[in-house]
């Protein structure tokens, strides 16, 4: 900080001693006012901010001792260094558990005056450094449950914070079970939408022939069944955000009206002619490539960039190695807390299996794992034994195809991967679905594509 910056406040009634010190404060390029009485000190005090006052201890009138105590009162962020007569322990003592931050004993030296508030100005920057922390770490709180502080998840916040305070709509593309929703509702939270309705959509749990309704509403009658009129979910989220999960899902007639309005900011019911005005900022999230689904003309290629004004990407667990520990512990409190049980602890075998894990079903798979273990372990130390009766997949089952020098079929590679998911499934295509990580449609689409029924 440069000295010309700071400002000072000498209080002082010797006009002599007043002006010396005066002098070698201006001589550095501090900025310095100067009165001879508390109670002047405290009328400068009521109309500027001091970074340090330096006051005699010994003054007509109200003492040094009440100027710190006012000064404590009404401005407690300046600091304050006394000026004494006395040089024994004890009243230095005194004087610091009164509350101020330095003393000088007369007579002193100048340098001895310079490094005391040197030394003063350095301790208010690293308080100051460390407010900000603390505020950033209080803004982080606001992220909801996203837990870590690794690179990629710094990265990740840096991301949500510039997208947050904007009206663009955000898509979030990621892994099942890294924490889609978790980044939307942060996105919310941080934005001037924040006490507006946040609205979760799962577009692949609406049946199709019902979908239009459910986002968009309904009059009375427009359909077998529809005996009152029926708001829509855009409608429910007027001035707030929607999320729509799983936008991949959405049928092609639908992705023509949401991409209608992004561009008009309007609605009409089903069995209306009547457009609705609304303002509703629309975040996404997929574990699909959309571009693929594009390129196949599935998704509309026009929606898709209206969507992806700015791309949000969910780092998988397996690249943020550094959360794991504090993932493992929070969870570990949350489920002790929630579930009423006597905290419990991970012996070290036990923390060293779940570190070696490559954790498939990310952040989600991990908080379900950590709940079982709270819940089963009959100790209050989770040991090994414990983690092992979970039967998980050995790290060295994870990731371990490995492509053959003269390449594959991957026509057949594919169909293979298909039916084996049906057997493994009992021909439960949804779990099929699932066990492949592709969405409902995209497998049945697949599925078509190789002529399995």
């Amino acid at each position: 900080m440069n000295n010309s910056s700071i400002n000072l406040l000498l209080v002082e009634d010797e006009a002599e001693q007043r002006l010396l010190i005066r002098t070698a404060l201006e001589s550095v390029g501090y900025q310095v006012d100067d009165v001879d009485s508390a109670e002047a000190a405290q009328k400068q005090l009521a109309q500027n901010n001091y970074n340090i006052i330096v006051s005699d201890w010994k003054l007509p009138g109200l003492s040094g001792e009440d100027l710190l105590e006012y000064v404590k009162q009404h401005s407690p962020q300046s600091g304050f260094i006394l000026i004494t007569a006395h040089s024994d322990a004890s009243h230095a003592i005194g004087i610091i558990r009164a509350g101020a931050d330095d003393y000088l004993a007369k007579p002193f030296e100048k340098q001895s005056l310079l490094f005391a508030i040197n030394k003063l100005l350095y301790t208010q920057s690293i308080e100051a450094e460390n407010n900000l922390l603390k505020n950033e770490t209080k803004h982080r709180q606001k992220l909801l449950e996203m837990i870590g502080h690794s690179a990629a998840m710094n990265k990740l916040y840096q991301r949500i914070e510039k997208a947050a305070p904007t009206s663009a709509t955000v898509m979030i593309t990621g892994e099942s079970g890294t924490g889609k929703e978790l980044a939307a509702r942060a996105i919310h939270q941080l934005s001037n939408r924040k006490d507006g309705v946040f609205l979760p959509v799962n577009c692949a749990a609406i049946p199709e022939s019902l979908a239009e309704a459910e986002l968009f509403g309904a009059e009375k009658g427009a359909y077998t069944g529809s005996s009152k009129t029926r708001i829509g979910k855009f409608e429910a989220a007027n001035h707030g955000t929607i999320f729509l999960d799983e936008i991949g899902e959405l049928p092609l007639i639908l992705q023509s009206k949401l991409l209608r309005f992004l561009q008009e900011g309007t609605i009409t019911r089903v069995g209306s002619n009547d457009e609705i005005k609304l303002n509703v900022r629309v975040v996404t999230a997929t574990n699909r490539d959309l571009e693929e689904e594009v390129a196949k003309q599935a998704f509309r290629e026009d929606l898709y960039y209206r969507l992806n004004v700015i791309p949000v990407t969910i780092p998988p667990l397996r690249h943020r190695q550094d959360d794991l520990v504090p993932l493992i512990n929070h969870f570990i409190e949350l489920f002790s807390q929630q579930h009423n049980v006597t905290p419990k602890k991970l012996s070290a075998a036990a923390f060293k299996a779940l570190l070696a894990y490559a954790w498939p079903g990310n952040v989600r798979q991990l908080r379900n794992v950590i709940e079982r273990l709270v819940l089963l372990s009959m100790d209050t130390v989770i040991q090994l034994q414990d983690v092992e009766d979970l039967e998980l997949n050995s790290p060295k089952d994870i990731d371990t195809f490995s492509l053959p020098a003269n390449g594959i079929d991957w026509e057949s590679h594919e169909k293979d991967c298909l039916l084996q998911a049906l057997s493994h499934c009992n021909n439960n295509r949804t779990q099929a679905a699932k066990l492949l990580n592709l969405g409902y449609k995209a497998f049945l689409y697949r599925l078509e594509k190789h002529g399995i029924k």
